[in-house]
């Protein structure tokens, strides 16, 4: 009997392929084809300041067709091993998000590692967080309800995204919304890791997205918790959090142990394991019962959190 979810057996069919310097550049070079948004959704893309020194920072903006009153907002940050992606990639959940809760989502075209290594994700990041709220007025979008979130890199930018707004007290994002979350560098270290059922992400894939973004610093003391925002020692005062995570997913154990940290330092955290559920099983299987439930499950905690 095969270990994966029952919706998810076919995933072992799926060859467990690393990226190193050659692939990752392939992969960058595809274009990902934009989601038809409909008729009742709006996607334009406009460009604000970027960090000090930086260029400006692309955003993809999906919002209900002609808001006229202020709603919540989700700053959303695509995975990719740090490395690669684009944030058309999500232009579906994206669009369901909208459609599902009636908000702004806001997608930020970070800049990728190795080219732009740390901090350069969680200052563009943090810019187009800045370039959301400068532009609420005209976006509709109340500034007292805005979330960040991400999937994989996402979401470990996302989590730092969250660190750093906490310690420049600019702005105050009222979640975080954590999809599988790429949060500590340590991993790269562990020899102790089953991953025979690991998928579309590896161990060898992980040295090298860790590797590219934080040079020769990774798995070292001297790592920022702004780059891996694991290595934070005290996460008290940050916005309440929920963490999904597949129980086959390389993220596994660092994503269990940060919302437990979350918890202990008062923060509230709704932790979600999905049992026999591999990294990006929501991608692959989008119309899989179990990954519409993960995400009704997320869509469910953003609304709540507005």
């Amino acid at each position: 009997m095969s270990a994966f979810h029952p919706d998810l057996t076919l995933g072992r069919f799926i060859p467990n392929v690393s990226y190193g310097p050659l692939s990752s550049r392939l992969v960058r070079r595809l274009k990902v084809r934009p989601a038809d948004p409909g008729p009742d959704v709006t996607v334009r893309e406009v460009v604000v300041p970027g960090p000090k020194g930086a260029p400006p920072v692309a955003l993809r903006i999906f919002q209900p067709a002609g808001p006229t009153t202020a709603a919540p907002a989700l700053l959303w940050v695509h995975g990719g091993g740090l490395i690669f992606g684009a944030p058309e990639q999500d232009d579906r959940t994206n669009i369901d998000f909208v459609r599902e809760l009636g908000i702004t989502v806001v997608a930020v075209r970070y800049r990728l590692a190795p080219d732009n290594p740390a901090p350069a994700a969680v200052e563009d990041a943090y810019a187009a967080l800045r370039g959301l709220v400068a532009r609420a007025g005209e976006l509709h979008v109340d500034v007292d309800r805005i979330a960040i979130g991400g999937a994989s890199a996402g979401g470990g930018i996302a989590a730092a995204l969250a660190l750093l707004a906490h310690d420049r007290g600019e702005i105050r994002p009222v979640f975080q919304l954590l999809v599988y979350p790429m949060l500590d560098d340590r991993t790269t270290t562990r020899t102790d890791l089953d991953t025979r059922n690991v998928r579309l992400w590896t161990p060898k894939s992980n040295r090298y997205g860790w590797s590219s973004y934080l040079g020769g610093a990774v798995a070292g003391p001297d790592v920022s918790p702004y780059a891996a925002a694991a290595r934070r020692q005290d996460l008290a005062g940050l916005p309440p959090a929920w963490i999904g995570v597949g129980t086959f997913d390389l993220f596994h154990d660092e994503d269990v142990e940060y919302a437990r940290r979350l918890g202990d330092s008062g923060v509230p955290c709704e932790l979600h394991l999905v049992p026999g559920a591999f990294h990006g099983f929501d991608a692959v299987f989008r119309k899989a019962e179990v990954s519409r439930e993960f995400w009704r499950r997320q869509a469910k905690a953003l609304a709540g959190a507005f």
